[in-house]
């Protein structure tokens, strides 16, 4: 795979995929009876605009392949999608892989930008009082009015 891959007992999988958005983003392959059951943390529950977040993730799901946006017991977001055993080969993984990775790093921005504007100005304005350097927060500088 070209990735790490943590081995968790005989059918749990760990993949660290790298990102540009985010860092990293992991993958659970978890092998069932008859599925292979794909999951990846995304975000967790929004701060705020929490119906404008789940919109976005509702509208992205119409053009999503394999994996659908989902929310767990408590909100958190996460990637999903389900393989019959029988169609997982080599590629398949490749391509849900490859699928999980890219909705999930063009995603984060934006549902950054929705969710949690008001933590991300908090975070902003904290960094300069101490001379900090915000780099890693310019892609949200149009949220600063700067």
């Amino acid at each position: 795979m070209g990735v790490p891959v943590h081995r968790d007992g005989d059918d749990a999988f760990l993949v660290t995929l790298p990102g540009e958005r985010r860092h990293r983003t992991l993958v659970w392959l978890i092998v069932g009876a008859h599925e292979l059951l794909v999951e990846s943390f995304v975000c967790r529950k929004p701060d705020e605009n929490a119906e404008d977040v789940y919109r976005f993730l509702l509208q992205r799901n119409a053009s999503l392949r394999t994996v659908a946006y989902a929310l767990d017991a408590v909100g958190d977001i996460h990637l999903v999608g389900r393989l019959a055993r029988s169609s997982v080969t080599p590629e398949e993984i490749d391509t849900i892989l490859g699928v999980v990775l890219a909705t999930s790093d063009a995603d984060f921005n934006a549902i950054l930008e929705r969710g949690f504007a008001s933590a991300i100005r908090r975070e902003w304005a904290w960094r300069v009082s101490r001379g900090d350097s915000v780099k890693n927060l310019q892609a949200f500088r149009h949220l600063i009015g700067q």
